[in-house]
């Protein structure tokens, strides 16, 4: 009883009641459309910043699973991917099932998305290794078969970039890929069929010339579904730039130099968040690339920015680049607990 009283207790605010009622008619409205329609697109096109958090896992389980009945499979991913919206155009050929992907995004969340259509797949950005990737497959309205469960199992093969043979019989039916607008309209941002997919969202990062940063192209993303960590999940996330380490190592001064650029562009912009990686693996504490001298001259030290309103990245870029030079001192300069006013 104490158990069901806790999970009710949203219910005694006015603000908690009216959200639960706003989740209950969105909720009814897409496992309406969901019937006839892949539910990745329809949430892709909503756009609705309310529909995150927990409240669209709850709808994976309860529209996908208990009342369409997809199979599913998944797997912490072994390698890296860096471009699975290539996998979109094998992907809109298997028109015997309908398919949904979600992705757990290391600082996003849960993201999904239609694997069919390039424009919402290279939203996952690359996909990292040991990261949690599910595949869903149905057939909407009618029941699922074992050609589902067969579908969900082989993407993700495909997804760990293994060479599969596509069955004949996933190749006929009716789901075929239809035209999908990016949230707001902006049909710039949309993959159309198998025959012309989208765009990539990113390319791939590759190491910049010294002083040279180009100006970086915000990557959209699908609508955030589910995070552990957060309950305010950024809809937006640049791709990864990488920045040359200038000096023979990386040293304590370089560290201090990019902890002190990395304040000043959150203090200019708090709403966003500066990420950084190194061989692949997301840097928590910056000074652990000074650990051990690790990060030599030539090494690529990466970074993204995510939130809302993403501005000033190639002038971030700039500084982190200089921060990695035998220019650093430039950015020590004042007393050591006042912020920059770089931005």
């Amino acid at each position: 009883m104490g158990k069901n009283l806790i999970n009710l207790e949203v219910l005694s605010t006015r603000a908690g009641f009216n959200a639960v009622v706003r989740q209950i008619q969105k909720t009814i409205s897409i496992s309406g459309d969901a019937g006839s329609d892949n539910l990745a697109d329809i949430l892709y096109e909503l756009g609705d910043n309310e529909l995150s958090g927990e409240r669209i896992g709850l709808l994976l389980r309860m529209i996908l699973i208990d009342k369409l009945g997809y199979e599913a499979a998944s797997s912490n991913l072994a390698t890296v991917v860096d471009d699975p919206a290539k996998l979109a155009a094998e992907f809109a050929k298997w028109k015997a099932v309908d398919l949904i992907a979600a992705y757990h995004h290391p600082e996003l969340g849960l993201l999904i998305a239609n694997p069919k259509v390039a424009g919402e797949l290279s939203g996952f950005g690359g996909l990292r290794k040991r990261e949690l990737l599910v595949v869903y497959a149905g057939k909407q309205g009618k029941p699922a078969d074992e050609t589902c469960r067969s579908a969900a199992e082989l993407a993700l093969d495909l997804f760990a970039g293994a060479r599969v043979k596509t069955p004949p019989a996933l190749l006929k039916g009716s789901f075929s890929v239809r035209k999908v607008s990016a949230p707001g309209g902006n049909d710039g941002k949309t993959a159309v069929s198998a025959k012309t997919p989208g765009k990539k969202a990113a390319a791939k990062t590759a190491p910049k010339a010294k002083n040279a940063p180009s100006a970086p192209q915000v990557q959209r993303v699908a609508a955030p579904v589910i995070t552990a960590t957060s309950s305010s999940v950024s809809a937006k996330m640049t791709p990864r730039y990488a920045v040359v380490v200038q000096n023979e190592l990386f040293h304590n001064g370089n560290v201090e130099a990019w902890k002190r650029i990395v304040a000043s562009y959150k203090a200019k912009h708090s709403t966003l968040e500066v990420y950084i990686y190194y061989e692949g693996e997301r840097i928590l504490d910056i000074n652990s690339l000074f650990k051990w001298g690790k990060v030599k001259h030539g090494s690529a030290i990466e970074f993204a920015v995510a939130g809302d309103n993403i501005q000033d990245v190639a002038k971030l870029q700039r500084y982190l680049s200089q921060g990695a030079s035998s220019q650093f001192e430039a950015f020590l300069h004042g007393p050591v607990n006042n912020v920059l006013r770089l931005f």
